[in-house]
């Protein structure tokens, strides 16, 4: 996430870094409409002080029952809500971009699947994140055989726009790539998770590019209705953010309607694959 200052501009991702590590986004997700609500809090070692950030994010997410060049229709819509404590100061807070995106997944047999999404980012009027719309491309391959989900998903992100508000230089395109290696034991699912992400260069004469690199581990429980994952991640590298930033995540997938012919009873956060 950008923040706006009387510097040059610090900018990031539209898209927070490491949203989606412990997902199978690869696979195909069994008919159904899904709530997917995600919360994040974490702190980074800006000295002198610290900068706390939490994100809330809640997302629709409807495996259709068509598909398109032999790939499932899958449609999202995601609603953050954010606040920040910058350099110990007062609280700020309030709604960030909302995300509307299609998806076609793909089955590629053997347990593989692949997937391709093209989504929009809507304006927001809050100061300290991303203001203006952008285009987020998204490229996931998941193998999800024998209770593993082992995911690798790239972001590319495209600004619309030329116009930042005053004190940011430029919204740089970037990149992110998150990636997953868990495997379930019955209802629990364990392993490691770790995302990078990169502003890509813009020409901008003030313009300092970030970077960081994160790894963490992930711990998830299926209760059936419910399947929650927490996972804690840490910087190992980080590029003009003026800080290493650890942060605790916890997820909750909850099925509002699910093709039961696709999907066993107490299955919610899996594929096709894995249902069967």
């Amino acid at each position: 996430m950008p923040f706006a200052g009387s510097g040059p501009a610090l900018a990031g991702s539209a898209a927070q870094p490491g949203q989606s590590v412990g997902l199978p986004v690869g696979a195909q997700i069994p008919h159904g409409l899904y709530l997917i609500t995600a919360s994040n809090f974490g702190v980074r070692d800006t000295a002198p002080g610290v900068t706390p950030l939490n994100v809330n994010t809640m997302t629709l997410a409807w495996a259709t029952p068509w598909d398109l060049l032999g790939g499932r229709v899958q449609l999202f819509a995601g609603f953050p809500y954010s606040a920040v404590g910058p350099q110990n100061s007062d609280w700020q807070s309030g709604f960030g971009q909302p995300l509307l995106a299609g998806q076609l997944a793909w089955d590629l047999g053997n347990d593989f699947g692949f997937s391709y999404l093209l989504g929009g980012y809507f304006p927001s009027q809050t100061g300290f994140t991303t203001q203006v719309p952008s285009l987020t491309h998204r490229f996931a391959l998941s193998y999800v055989g024998n209770d593993w989900n082992l995911t690798g998903h790239l972001f590319y992100g495209h600004f619309l726009g030329d116009r930042p508000p005053p004190g940011v230089a430029t919204y740089p395109d970037y990149m992110n790539l998150d990636l997953t290696a868990t495997k379930k034991f019955g209802k629990w699912q364990v392993g490691a998770v770790a995302f990078a992400s990169t502003d890509l260069p813009t020409g901008v004469a003030g313009d300092r590019a970030q970077g960081q690199i994160a790894v963490g581990g992930l711990v998830g429980y299926n209760f059936g209705p419910v399947n929650l994952q927490a996972f804690v991640t840490r910087d190992v590298i980080d590029r003009n953010y003026g800080g290493r930033d650890t942060r605790a995540w916890l997820r909750a997938v909850i099925p509002l309607y699910q093709d039961k012919q696709e999907a066993a009873p107490g299955r919610t956060l899996v594929t096709r694959e894995q249902s069967r």
